[in-house]
């Protein structure tokens, strides 16, 4: 037997052994699909010595050099969310599954997919249920969620900041422009995926803007309005504020539901029991039709 027949038995043992360590590796330590690794096995196998440089090749690139860190600096990572009840769409949810339900799939490829769905819409509305797949055990779905998290809060910023310096400057447009700004503000604030700190900076610019707002356009807020920034404020603990807006709420709606609740809900966090039993009192004794959460409310108390 020839030098040079020595050589590539060798050659061939040596990429057989190779092939084994990489399908071993795969399946068991990387968790790569079977399917997949068994592909890549046969292309070293049929290929020896190129097929093999080609993977690694593949990998390396993929590691370290078209693969970035994604700056989760603005991301808080714990599975705590807000959450706000609103009125469902009855219609639709009949046959959807809830985001939050979904992302708790055991199927890697069936999660990637959901949340590169997910991704392809108007996604705003759903950030913080998105926040709970960066908990996800799929490197590549955490990955991608955190990207997809940092964008949104990056736009958010930019829409934010552009839309205050608009509020600013009091133009003929101001009433339209922050009553959106609110609205919109509000729409992401509720799912509390910032820090606290730029939680409450945030929170500072929904309310001045409704400031704004309420000096040269006051018959413009409506209740939703006055109730976003009452539990805007709420949530941050700024009591002060919180107290002025659920004042001004209740004179100029009364009447309104939402008007009275701030108030219970400001007296109840701010620790003022005599007021807020009082603030019940007077619900109980109006006209207001009480849902059945505010009804609840007041039977606990009572």
């Amino acid at each position: 037997m020839t030098w040079s027949v020595r050589f590539f038995i060798i050659f061939l043992l040596l990429n057989f052994l190779l092939t084994a360590c990489y399908l071993i590796v795969a399946i068991h330590f990387r968790k790569i699909k079977r399917h997949l690794a068994y592909a890549r096995a046969v292309v070293m196998l049929l290929v020896p010595g190129a097929g093999t440089l080609l993977m690694v090749l593949g990998w390396f690139g993929y590691e370290y050099v078209f693969r970035k860190d994604v700056d989760l600096s603005d991301v808080i990572f714990s599975k705590e969310r807000g959450r706000e009840l609103v009125r469902s769409n009855e219609e639709i949810e009949r046959n959807v599954v809830s985001l939050e339900e979904a992302i708790a799939v055991t199927d890697k490829a069936d999660l990637r997919s959901l949340v590169m769905g997910v991704a392809q819409g108007d996604y705003e509305d759903s950030l913080s249920a998105i926040s709970l797949a960066l908990n996800s055990e799929d490197s590549e779905t955490a990955h991608y969620a955190a990207s997809l998290l940092q964008d949104a809060i990056n736009d958010f910023r930019l829409k934010v900041q552009k839309g205050y310096n608009k509020v600013q400057k009091r133009d003929e447009e101001l009433e339209d422009t922050a009553k959106g700004l609110i609205k919109y503000m509000n729409k992401v604030l509720v799912q509390k995926v910032f820090t606290d700190l730029e939680q409450r900076s945030f929170t500072h610019i929904l309310e001045d803007t409704a400031q704004i707002l309420h000096e040269e356009h006051p018959e413009a807020l409506t209740s939703e309005l006055y109730e976003i920034v009452c539990l805007r404020l709420l949530e941050i603990k700024d009591f002060e504020k919180c107290e002025l807006w659920a004042n001004r709420a209740m004179a100029q709606f009364p009447n309104t539901l939402s008007s009275h609740t701030c108030l219970i809900k400001y007296f109840f966090n701010s620790g003022q029991k005599e007021r807020f039993f009082e603030a019940l009192d007077n619900l109980k004794k109006s006209s207001v039709v009480i849902d059945k959460e505010t009804l609840e409310l007041i039977r606990a108390f009572q």
